[in-house]
């Protein structure tokens, strides 16, 4: 897929305690507009209103804002989505990736997706919304972390969001790509981003410092390796 992926291992306003989000700031900016258009796809939450009302009080004054409710949730209800095709950013929530996907394929989003992309729409997510882009990824939509061979494909390898945050997250991960149960990609910690252009790794972003992500390869033995990437500490 040609365009621009940004994906969050944790951090913008979904774990900020007021909304401001250095990330979320670089996300504006790479829309290349004053005042983007920005749609929220709350899918995998079940368009939680919450998380919605989070998304609008976080961009509101800086940003025109719509939500895509596959639901039909109140008050926003159904929209099409050739919506997507329309903005500047589309950002995906984060909840269960199983469910997001499943959900996207019977309403035509990936191939919307990619053609907003294509166009230069800027794609980002966390967590779920991290998830979805990649080939596979670590995923605890079934309860307990498992791998999910089952990703859109936008960048090529495996995705690990909550690598450092979240217990068995980093341990689980490196079992599976070491084993083949997930092919090699990239880890990314709480509060940490990963910019992609067309598929490629171009950049990596952390809104605290001490963040890490990673570039995770099987090792040939049924082990595999980490190769921290470099940060760029917003501010």
């Amino acid at each position: 897929m040609r365009g621009t992926v940004i994906a969050l291992g944790g951090g913008g306003f979904s774990m900020s305690d007021d909304g401001a989000s250095l990330i979320d700031d670089e996300i504006l900016a790479l829309s290349g507009k004053e005042r983007p258009s920005v749609c929220f796809v709350p899918t995998a939450s079940g368009d939680a209103e919450g998380y919605c009302r989070r998304f609008e009080d976080a961009f509101r004054g800086r940003a025109e804002t719509s939500v895509l409710s596959l639901f039909c949730r109140e008050p926003w209800g159904y929209s099409d989505p050739q919506l997507l095709l329309e903005q500047d950013v589309v950002y995906v929530g984060g909840g269960s990736t199983v469910n997001l996907l499943e959900l996207w394929r019977r309403h035509g989003l990936p191939e919307i997706l990619e053609h907003a992309a294509e166009q230069g729409t800027v794609l980002a997510g966390i967590s779920a919304g991290m998830n979805c882009w990649f080939d596979s990824s670590s995923t605890d939509s079934f309860g307990p972390l498992a791998p999910l061979n089952d990703g859109l494909g936008f960048v090529p390898g495996s995705a690990c969001p909550h690598y450092l945050g979240e217990a068995l997250r980093r341990e689980r991960y490196l079992g599976w790509v070491g084993s083949g149960a997930l092919g090699g990609g990239y880890a990314a910690d709480e509060y940490a981003a990963l910019i992609f252009k067309d598929g490629v790794l171009v950049d990596g972003i952390s809104e605290q410092p001490g963040r890490q992500a990673f570039r995770v390869e099987p090792d040939g033995s049924g082990s595999a390796v980490e190769r921290e990437i470099p940060l760029r500490l917003l501010s």
